[in-house]
Formats: structure tokens, sequence, C-alpha cells
């Protein structure tokens, strides 16, 4: 990868088809169960378009989108900060185990440093993905004891 070009940027609305594939893929295959595609590009096309709900960032290689991941904003009244969630983490099965992810995290922490209301970075993965928790243990994350629990109401 070294006489590559690699690239992080924020996702613009040109890239919502990719973004949209690669969750599908990844629900695919962290879930084992298939998203509806048309809904799915209408979240990604809506999270791009309001700004507010958070940001995309995608990793390009020689100009080709090859992965991406997403943060959302969290308001923490115990720190008086907003906690960054990462989200959508989805490297191309041919991009992986090359240092693209640990790119856009760096990307996204560095922009979090430098963002007086950011006041630090969660993420939450599948249970049972020893892949992604060694990663992230790498990058600096820690188990921070808490469960996640849910209730999703259905779509209409």
């Amino acid at each position: 990868m070294s006489e590559t070009k690699i690239l992080v940027r924020q996702a613009n609305l040109d890239d919502v088809a990719i973004i949209a594939e690669f969750n599908i893929a990844l629900c695919r295959e962290t879930e084992h169960r298939e998203l509806d595609r048309e809904t799915v590009l209408k979240g990604v096309e809506r999270f791009l378009s309001e700004p507010a709900r958070g940001r995309y960032f995608v990793v390009t290689v020689d100009g080709q989108v090859v992965g991406q991941t997403a943060h959302t904003f969290e308001w923490s009244d115990w720190r008086n900060g907003e906690i960054w969630w990462i989200q959508s983490v989805y490297i191309h099965a041919e991009y992986r185990s090359k240092g693209l992810f640990r790119a856009l995290f760096s990307h996204i922490k560095s922009l979090g440093e430098a963002d007086s209301d950011c006041c630090g970075i969660r993420l939450y993965m599948e249970r049972d993905n020893e892949t992604a928790r060694q990663s992230y243990l790498r990058l600096g994350f820690h188990e921070a004891g808490y469960e996640v629990f849910e209730l999703l109401f259905p779509v209409a």
C-alpha cells in the first residue's frame, strides 16, 4: 500500500450509494441478516443532508472509496461536552488489515481533540466480534463497563 494514495475525507451526497452498500455488507457480515436497500439509501442520504446528526468519513485508495465510518453526537451533562459515537465501521474485505480503519479513526480523533465541545469517543460492537475488539484495544479504547440495551420501534 506504500505506493498507493490513501485519503480520508468527509463523505458527501455523492457517496450515498457506496455507503449504503457498505452498511448492507456490514449488517450481513456481523448480524447475518439483510437490510432493506431503499431504507438504507434514504437513511444515509438523510444523515448526510442533516449535519447535526453526525458525519460520515470515507477512506479512499487511489480515488476509490474502500471504507467508511460515521460518528454521531451524545451530549454528556456529566462532562459538559459531547461524546462522539463511532458507528458503521466498514472496510472492504480486500483492503482490511492495511491500516485504513486506523487512518479513519486517527482523523476523527484529531477532529475531536481539536473540538472544545468533544470530551471523548465511544463505540459499540457486536459482542462476539473478537477481530474488532482487538482493533479497538490497539487504538487505545478500553471496555467501559456498560451494557447496551435497546427498544426499537417498527418501521412505518
